[in-house]
């Protein structure tokens, strides 16, 4: 009984800690999301606390060997709670609906789930109002230019000295 009652205790505990950030968004994409965040929170400009809304689009490519190129656009409302935030209480942090919100777009490199420092994640976050159809042309051709590649030197491609 002792056991049941602090396995209820720690899940309660494990789901208020959690961020709302975790909620709808899908795991592959999760560190993308958070890094976006922090972008967006150590801004000068951003006064108040903004979570992860909902997705707009994803894209997976395939690198290879547990290598996976992402793209991710979504959205971020802001709360309630002022920015530095770090209690994820819903009931205190809830959405609000008199400030724009933020259209974020991202691409990135993961290996095994990890990101990539190189190449360099590209992350374009503005509020919703200020996006430009340019602006969406220029996220795109941007993650289309950057030079992913997967074909480095490989052991199977070496040949033998004979």
């Amino acid at each position: 009984m002792a056991v049941l009652l602090l396995l209820v205790l720690l899940s309660a505990a494990e789901l208020s800690r959690c961020g709302a950030e975790d909620q709808g968004v899908p795991e592959l994409y999760r560190e993308g999301t958070e890094l976006a965040l922090d972008q967006v929170h150590s801004h000068s400009g951003v006064q108040i606390h903004f979570r992860f809304f909902k997705t707009i689009s994803t894209s997976e490519i395939d690198g290879g060997f547990g290598g996976k190129f992402l793209f991710h656009n979504f959205l971020l409302k802001p709360t309630k709670c002022p920015k530095g935030t770090r209690d994820m209480d819903l009931t205190k942090c809830a959405f609000r609906t008199d400030r724009p919100m933020i259209d974020c777009a991202m691409c990135y490199k993961t290996f095994n789930g990890v990101i990539e420092k190189i190449p360099k994640p590209y992350v374009h976050c503005v509020h919703k109002p200020a996006l430009t159809k340019g602006m969406i042309a220029q996220r795109t051709q941007t993650c289309q230019n950057v030079s992913y590649s997967s074909g480095a030197a490989s052991v199977l491609l070496v040949k033998s000295p004979e």
